[in-house]
């Protein structure tokens, strides 16, 4: 089985020196204090700290880690959406710095932040969406309404507007949206957040669907530890920008005690690699 995507070593930082005159700096020191390292420049973050690993052709593999681990800028730099300061990407041998066009025909993204015209209806939007991939005519209605029906729509829902939806059902949408291309490759960044428990199924059932029948590769991103448990072959968690530790699931459960003589769950395995938990939905430090 050949590689659908190799990350190698990939680094990504922002900020950059201030180039505000120093006179001009001193001036505003006080009132920039909270936003500058004290020297005029802005505080350099790195975002993701040369991270490697490989996802096999027909693999959903998982990426876990706490907010501002690194997960969304890892997915943008794999979507040609951002440019990395070292290190090496390729999708199915493509280089997505240098073959960008290449390798947006062979993905496609969906995003905890998808956008749509909100005064279109659901079938609009994906029509829409359709022909930037040339796709169009009957046959391309008939598979946006049986995609949007796996999914759990409504048939009276896909025809009204997208701002009468709650969040859940315009996630099903976008999700609907990356599905109708049929990519080789799809990049789930945290695809079932807001959504329903029923919902969820429903999208992790689409997402087995497309690994078994098309043999789609997915490198899934998502808070939810059952959720890669059940889905993902391997996962990888990051930290602070690093991979520490990359695994099947099972293999990682090893990595950490149980609590309370229970084994371990990937949910000990994360906070003993992190120091961070899930309440509630959010990540927050342990014990705060």
């Amino acid at each position: 089985m050949s590689d659908a995507i190799i990350v190698n070593k990939v680094y990504k930082k922002f900020g950059k020196p201030a180039e505000t005159p120093w006179w001009k700096l001193l001036l505003k020191r006080d009132a920039n204090k909270s936003k500058t390292n004290g020297k005029g420049r802005r505080r350099l973050v790195t975002a993701v700290d040369h991270v490697s690993f490989k996802v096999k052709e027909g693999e959903i593999f998982g990426v876990l880690g706490p907010n501002g681990s690194g997960k969304s800028t890892l997915i943008r730099l794999i979507a040609t959406l951002l440019l990395p300061d070292g290190g090496g990407i390729r999708v199915f041998g493509h280089d997505p710095e240098k073959e960008p066009i290449k390798v947006q025909r062979l993905i496609n993204r969906v995003s905890v932040e998808a956008s749509f015209f909100k005064k279109l209806s659901p079938m609009e939007n994906l029509l829409y969406g359709a022909r930037l991939y040339g796709m169009g005519g009957k046959e391309t209605r008939k598979k946006v309404v049986e995609i949007l029906n796996r999914l759990g729509l409504e048939e009276n829902s896909i025809f009204r507007p997208m701002e009468e939806m709650s969040r859940g059902m315009q996630q099903k949408v976008a999700i609907a949206r990356a599905l109708l291309s049929r990519p080789r490759i799809l990049l789930l960044d945290e695809p079932t957040t807001g959504l329903d428990p029923v919902s969820k199924r429903e999208v992790q059932a689409v997402v087995r669907e497309l690994r078994e029948q098309d043999g789609t590769t997915i490198l899934l991103t998502t808070h939810d530890m059952m959720e890669a448990e059940v889905l993902c072959e391997r996962v990888a968690i990051l930290h602070k920008g690093k991979v520490v530790a990359l695994d099947t699931p099972e293999k990682l459960k090893e990595l950490a005690p149980g609590v309370d003589g229970k084994p371990p769950t990937l949910e000990d395995v994360f906070i003993h690699l992190t120091g961070r938990k899930l309440t509630n939905g959010e990540l927050e430090k342990e014990g705060a």
